[in-house]
């Protein structure tokens, strides 16, 4: 019978915890605000080329290439403040800091973040994220990949991993086999895959909020429990 002192829960950020995507609208509409439509979309077609290229976000590394042509002009300053100095903290979804203390009961969480090294952690402090899981942050380029590390960093006998993206769920999945359960968030733009008939591993448990998982139980995370996208026995918040 796991204890907590057995898990570790491995949790995403950007539309898991925070929405994301309300950040991505909101740059958006500055970007248009200040330099237009034509050039916000020229930011957004370097955005996505770069995240081809590197396999993450990285908005800080879109806005030097987007600088080019630009003479360097003074309002991309103001454009790099306004990423800067986001309130992050008000992007937060309901109960994702209850969720978080919730989860602490159960075992130990810990952000587990793809991203830049300068902005994505920037984002995670200034959300309030950092200190909810006392600095326990991880932030990798591709963190499907990274097994070995997270299990070098957080030895223990199971590891339950909260996302969004259930491509990502089902490439942890394979990469930790029975010591993982995954949780599917069904929110932001990611969610929609969530029905998508080619996964090889479907989550173990959806909700449909983060804030959800403040009425779970340790035994919802047991493997003996899994079952192929099963909802949790909680009523879903609204």
């Amino acid at each position: 019978m796991l204890t907590p002192g057995d898990v570790v829960f491995l949790i995403d950020v950007d539309n898991t915890l925070l929405d994301n995507d309300h950040f991505a609208a909101d740059l958006g509409a500055h970007l248009e605000q200040a330099f237009g439509a034509v050039e916000r979309q020229r930011y957004w077609t370097l955005f996505a080329e770069l995240r081809v290229e590197s396999g993450y976000a990285d908005y800080l590394a879109t806005l030097q290439k987007f600088r080019s042509g630009l003479d360097d002009d003074p309002r991309l300053l103001r454009v790099a403040e306004f990423m800067l100095e986001y309130p992050f903290a008000e992007r937060l979804y309901p109960r994702a800091l209850e969720t978080l203390a919730h989860l602490r009961t159960l075992g130990l969480p810990v952000i587990l973040s793809d991203g830049d090294i300068v902005f994505q952690p920037r984002k995670i402090r200034r959300s309030g994220l950092w200190n909810a899981v006392e600095g326990r942050v991880l932030v990798y380029v591709h963190k499907e990949r990274m097994r070995a590390a997270i299990q070098q960093r957080y030895p223990v006998m199971h590891y339950v991993m909260i996302d969004d993206k259930p491509q990502l769920l089902a490439a942890m999945k394979r990469s930790f086999s029975a010591r993982l359960t995954t949780v599917l968030v069904r929110q932001g733009h990611y969610a929609v895959a969530s029905a998508d008939p080619t996964l090889d591993a479907r989550p173990d448990v959806s909700v449909a909020h983060i804030g959800d998982l403040c009425q779970s139980t340790l035994a919802d995370f047991l493997p003996a429990t899994q079952c192929a996208a099963s909802p949790m026995h909680v009523p879903e918040s609204t």
